[in-house]
């Protein structure tokens, strides 16, 4: 199972990379503007208890990711690099939404998922889905994830897609933001994008 979700994350990644180098533009993140068959929209309840859709956040760019509170790696990592990004942008981050949507519903209960987001940035909202439907969003994102047993019921780590997707002002996906990229390069994508 796990060999053929990684197979077909590395199948759209190789065709999202092929079809954005036949565009010109000047995008740090990989173009997939054309992509119309997922990560198109959600529906999902913040951490304060609000249902949210893209369409609350039109007017801004959005970037929307996955991870877990627990995660070691990318996710602090990721959501540091996004406060660097939004202080880069100085007037312009009020155009910009950061959204991180957890793989854990389980453990990331509200209060702590509201704890974890606002601790980088006052502005980022952490979203989850039912427990029971965090699968299926996963599908509908193109995402990976996989649970790995720890030594306890409750210490198991996730393996997850390390990308994140962004929008544009009309709520429109536009770029897969490949983890490598600086802050500076972040915000000169998403300052084109609030635009």
């Amino acid at each position: 199972m796990k060999r053929a979700w990684v197979r077909r994350f590395l199948v759209v990644l190789v065709l999202a990379a092929g079809l954005s180098a036949n565009a010109a533009t000047s995008f740090n993140g990989v173009d997939i503007s054309h992509t119309k068959s997922y990560a198109q929209d959600f529906r999902l309840t913040d951490h304060d208890g609000r249902t949210r859709t893209l369409a609350d956040f039109r007017g801004k760019a959005v970037v929307l990711f996955f991870g877990y509170l627990q995660c070691p790696n990318f996710c602090p990592v990721t959501l540091a690099r996004m406060a660097e990004t939004m202080q880069l942008l100085g007037a312009d981050a009020k155009r910009v939404q950061v959204l991180f949507v957890t793989l854990d519903p389980g453990r990331d209960l509200p209060p702590a998922l509201k704890e974890y987001v606002t601790n980088f940035n006052p502005s980022f909202l952490g979203l989850y889905a039912a427990p029971g439907a965090t699968a299926d969003l996963a599908l509908k994102f193109r995402i990976y994830y996989e649970r790995v047993p720890g030594p306890t019921a409750t210490s198991y780590s996730i393996d997850h897609s390390v990308f994140s997707y962004a929008y544009d002002t009309q709520g429109r996906l536009r770029l897969l933001l490949k983890d490598s990229l600086s802050a500076a390069e972040l915000a000169g994508d998403l300052r084109r994008l609030s635009k």
